[in-house]
This record gives C-alpha cells, structure tokens and sequence, in this order.
C-alpha cells in the first residue's frame, strides 16, 4: 500500500520540476531578451546635417615636372630629389640624361661651321665672278668705242675699208651685249648660290638651338619653393598590376609629358576627397567643411567646398570627386596628409529626430520600432533628412520611447534552448 501512494508522489514532484523549470526558462528568456533591446527617446531641437569624407592633402595651386618632349622615345632620370625634400626657386628637382642631346647639339654645331665656310665661300666666288664680269664688261666698253672711232673715218678711206670699220663695230656692241648679260646672269647665279648656302646656315644654327634648348628642358628647376611630391611611376603598369605603383627613382625612365614631381603651393592646400553618389545632391559650391588632420592630433582647419566632379565607379559603389579649399594655411602642413572632413549641409532648427540606426525602410516603407503595451511595434514616419549620426522625422512625439535595433531579431535566442538553458543556470 505505501508503495502505490509513494510513486504517485514522485511523479508529482518530478512533474513540478519540470514545470518550474520551463516556466524559469521562459522568464529568463524574455528578460534577457527584453534587456537587450537598445531603446532611445524622440528629442526635438536642433540638428546639423553633415556629410563625412576622408581625402589627402595637396597643394591647391600645384607646381607639375613633366618629363620634356625629347624626341628619343623614354628618357632615364640621373638626378631626383628626395620625396619630401624642401626646395628654393630655381632649385634642379629632376635632370634626366642629356648623353644623347648632347652628341645632337655637337652635329648640329659642326654643321653650322661648315654651312657658315660654305656662305663664306659662295659670297667670296660670288665676288670673283662679279669682277671678272665686270672688266668683261668695261673691256667690251672699250672695244666698241675703239670701233666707234674707226667708223669715223670712213668718208676717208676705201669702201671696202669703211665696210670693214661697220662691221667691227658691230661685233663689238654684240660683244658688249653678251658680256652685260653674261654679268647679270652671273649674278643672279651667285646671288642664288649664296642664298642657299645661307638657308643651309640657318638650318645648322636653328637645329643647334633647339639642341641647346632641349638640354636646358631636362633640367626640371622649381618655379616657387616647396616640398618635393615624387609622382607615381605608370610605367611600371604591367610590373605592379593589382598593386600600388612606386614613385620614380633614380635611374629609372620616363616617356615625354609623364609628370615625374610636384612642388605643392604651399600657400594654397586643398583635399580632394571621394564621396558616395548619395550625398552629390545634398553638396554644393561654397558649403562650410571642417578638415582634421589625422598626423595633427587635435587640430582642425576650416574650408569650404571648392568644385564638385563628376560620378564614377561601378553601378553598386558610384562615387564622385569633391575639392575642399582650405581657408588658411600651417608651417605644419605636408602633402599627402590623411585628412577626416566634416560637410556642413544645413542646420535645422526645432525638428523632432532620432539616431539614423533607429530607423529602418522595407518595401518602401520607412518606419520606427515604437513601445507599446504589447512591446515595440513597426510605426510608420515620414523621412525629412537624414545624416550619418541623426535622422530628421515627421510622425512621432517628443520622448516617444523608439527600439535601437530590430526587436523581432534580439528576440531569437543565439543559441536556441541552449543559451536559455545556460541563462537559466546562471
């Protein structure tokens, strides 16, 4: 008998157990999970909508050394300044190898002598055929007068004489003639002669010139004083595809018109910073930016939005270009310089708005996590703007109590049973 009334007591207290432990389960279940809900109130006042961006540090007004157009296809660098390096105006940042130019200059100069003898010469035979020509001439002359003086006496002598006297005379003006054409055109020849011994010399002394000035182009000299900014090195495109590519070094080639340094203005900085396509609307010319300086702790320079430009990328990650000009200038100051901005857009004054991870879209709805005696339920609201920190709505009162994230996700339990089973121990 005291058998059968002990079983059923077990089975009471071990069915009770199993209850309790069930019911404490789910208590700690629902509490964990109502604990880990982040929540935040509706605040009214005001909001400054912003814009963030991360660029580089560069001269606004930027000196460029491009390699000269030599006209011997790749050119190799036998002297570069450090990156980094300060120079004076007229400083030599970039001398490439004049080997080859100066060989052309030493042709171009030796051609010059000779076409200059060969000028000489044509004016000093041109000068010899002129006098010659000309005591042809002025013998001629006095043929025909010794004639002319004959032919006077022909009234006095024979017929056959005076016959004689007419046609020596006329030999003579014939003679006459040919030796005045023969002048003129022996000066003309000469004239032409000397011309083209001239243009041969000014051919020679243009080439030797553009010579001397080719050598002068490669040296590359500061125009203003600044810092060295070495450029990239895009002829190693094949050597570095995937990768960064180095900067230029001693020895190393560059094609005509490869920019191989860059002297910022060191009066004049701007960041050329790559914004999301998002935000392109909300920017334009003239808006107040604030520029921290990653290597300047604690320092911030103010700016203003110099141009905007235009939209690249992929059709998933457009970005466009935008230019900040800053306001003043520091000694401290260097190109290349990581730089944090900050875009003010507008500032709004007595809106309601809450943090932007409190606000959540799903098939074009766009909506809030509000408390409500059953918990926090989708409320619908309506955007007005929204920043990377704040969001800017209509459709809420203020201290309304909004979830921080999804309350149907911190629900689910981790683990499952487990993790409740672990809590519950705990």
């Amino acid at each position: 008998m005291k058998t059968r009334f002990v079983i059923p007591a077990v089975v009471l207290v071990v069915l009770g157990a199993l209850a309790w432990g069930a019911m404490r389960v789910v208590s700690v279940a629902t509490s964990t999970a109502a604990v880990e809900i982040p929540a935040t109130r509706v605040k009214k006042g005001r909001v400054t909508i912003t814009v963030a961006a991360r660029g580089e540090l560069q001269g606004g007004n930027s000196e460029m050394l491009t390699a000269p157009m030599s006209g011997g296809g790749d050119i190799a660098i036998t002297q570069l300044r450090e990156p980094g390096e300060v120079v004076k105006q007229g400083d030599v940042v970039v001398q490439f190898d004049t080997t080859q130019q100066e060989f052309n200059l030493r042709e171009a100069e030796a051609d010059l002598a000779e076409a200059e003898q060969q000028v000489i010469q044509a004016q000093a035979s041109s000068d010899a055929i002129s006098e010659e020509s000309a005591y042809l001439v002025l013998s001629t002359d006095s043929d025909v007068k010794l004639a002319e003086l004959e032919l006077r006496k022909n009234p006095l002598v024979p017929a056959i004489q005076a016959r004689q006297n007419e046609l020596a005379l006329e030999a003579a003006r014939n003679r006459q003639r040919q030796a005045v054409q023969d002048f003129n055109n022996k000066k003309t020849t000469s004239a032409a002669g000397i011309a083209i011994q001239a243009a041969a010399q000014n051919k020679a002394k243009v080439m030797a010139e553009t010579a001397t000035k080719t050598i002068e182009s490669m040296t590359l000299k500061a125009k203003t004083s600044g810092y060295v900014n070495v450029q990239q090195n895009t002829n190693m495109n094949m050597m570095y595809w995937g990768m960064q590519l180095p900067v230029f070094q001693l020895g190393d080639t560059a094609r005509a018109g490869m920019a191989v340094a860059q002297i910022p203005d060191l009066k004049s900085w701007e960041v050329s910073a790559s914004i999301g396509e998002l935000d392109r609307g909300h920017l334009s010319v003239g808006q107040k930016v604030s520029v921290a300086v990653v290597a300047l702790a604690g320092k911030s320079f103010s700016g203003h939005v110099k141009n905007i430009g235009g939209t690249t990328g992929s059709p998933w990650d457009r970005k466009f270009e935008c230019r900040i000009t800053l306001e003043q200038a520091g000694p401290e100051l260097r190109p290349g310089m990581t730089s944090n901005m900050v875009i003010t857009l507008e500032t709004l004054e007595n809106v309601l708005w809450v943090p932007s991870q409190a606000l959540f879209e799903s098939d074009g709805r766009t909506f809030v996590y509000l408390q409500s005696p059953s918990g926090f339920l989708p409320h619908d609201v309506s955007l007005v703007r929204r920043s990377e920190s704040q969001t800017v709505i209509t459709g809420l009162k203020e201290g309304d109590l909004v979830a921080m994230s999804n309350p149907d996700q911190q629900n689910k339990p981790a683990g499952g049973p487990q993790s409740a089973m672990k809590a519950l121990s705990k």
